[in-house]
């Protein structure tokens, strides 16, 4: 027979009316030794399980957090190279303006940013824990191979539809159908705005730091390039094929270049191909980029360029001369000409869809 236990600010009193009064004395003294000690220390073992990724900073694992019984989490742990640091001093250095912009962002609690929930050293190297993110990453999820793979699980009435409201084949990668490339947009400019509102620039905005969960969600990842806006570091890191022009040209890296980071993502997922493909030198890529605001009739297809608040929306994002882009996420979602108001305009024509449901019945699809 099972025993209801009511628990409030009283003592424990099961359903009989007695007080557990019968714990043994030593173990309620270790009890009351932690509640008074006013500090408490352990040891977290992790089992490095799978290398998720790599770059320029060092290299991104899942790993098994173990605690007490048979309690095992899994987390992404991020360890930081020193190899690119001529000094340990400069390493370190760079290691504690990270540990700060860190801490900021792990207080920010929002949905659509990373989890932060620990920085920690093993043997004078920094180690970054965060939430592991169970979906894909937007470059991944864009590769040809998972539209095949869709293909290959679905039947043609279930293809056809996807064909038509999700995702379809682009000139080299899949290509994002407007409602639900901007349904994603929009959910990368609330975590944007929530960064900003901090003081804090991502400046590393790119498909592969763009998660797409298996909820529907899309959440912004990796902040090691991240900075305050009123800290510059005194060297900075990007992808240049996602950096501003202005980022480029060694100028201030602002909020409004995120946008502009955020508006190459765009394109790619509306074209189905990455707008500067294959340009390797500095002066290529300024030069395309200065130029892709009239270029982008030629990129994107004609259901995106029929359209022309999405085109206005687009040319907002990625205007080369920074004063010319929305003046800030909040904007780029909210106001006229804004996404919400792209998303509104599907509703009114009747064409919009739940796009959270769509993508997690896709992602579900490639299970």
């Amino acid at each position: 027979m099972s025993t209801t236990i009511i628990r409030d600010e009283q003592p424990t009193i099961s359903a009989a009316g007695d007080v557990g009064t019968h714990c043994p004395e030593e173990l309620l003294s270790r009890y009351s030794e932690i509640l008074g000690s006013g500090r408490l220390h352990w040891t977290e073992y992790h089992t490095l399980a799978r290398r998720l990724g790599a770059g320029g900073q060092g290299v991104v694992y899942l790993t098994m957090r173990r605690g007490a019984g048979d309690f095992t989490l899994p987390v992404a742990l991020k360890i930081f190279s020193p190899e690119r640091y001529e000094t340990e001093k400069l390493y370190l250095e760079a290691m504690d303006r990270i540990a700060s912009v860190a801490a900021r962002v792990a207080q920010i609690q929002h949905d659509n940013l990373l989890d932060v929930q620990n920085f920690v050293e093993q043997r004078r190297i920094r180690i970054m824990e965060m939430e592991w993110i169970d979906g894909y990453d937007l470059s991944r999820l864009l590769a040809p191979e998972i539209l095949e793979q869709t293909r290959a699980s679905v039947d043609d009435g279930r293809w056809t539809y996807l064909n038509n409201v999700i995702v379809t084949a682009g000139p080299r990668q899949s290509r994002l159908k407007p409602g639900v490339a901007i349904a994603i947009v929009r959910e990368c400019l609330a975590g944007l705005a929530a960064l900003h509102r901090e003081g804090i620039v991502h400046g590393d905005i790119k498909t592969s730091n763009i998660m797409v969960k298996r909820t529907g969600n899309a959440k912004i990842i990796d902040i090691g390039s991240a900075h305050a806006c009123d800290d510059l570091p005194p060297t900075r890191t990007c992808t240049p094929a996602y950096a501003a022009p202005e980022v480029l040209e060694g100028r201030d890296n602002t909020p409004r270049s995120d946008l502009a980071s955020l508006g190459y993502v765009l394109i790619e997922m509306l074209s189905g191909q990455a707008p500067f493909a294959g340009l390797q030198s500095f002066r290529d890529l300024l030069e395309a980029k200065r130029s892709l605001v009239h270029r982008l009739p030629q990129v994107l297809p004609s259901e995106v360029t029929c359209n022309e608040l999405l085109m206005d929306f687009c040319r907002g994002l990625i205007a080369p001369d920074p004063t010319r882009r929305f003046p800030s996420a909040e904007d780029a979602d909210h106001t006229k000409g804004g996404a919400a108001s792209f998303h509104r305009q599907l509703i009114v024509g009747g064409l919009a869809s739940e796009y959270e449901n769509e993508i997690r019945a896709w992602l579900d699809e490639l299970e």
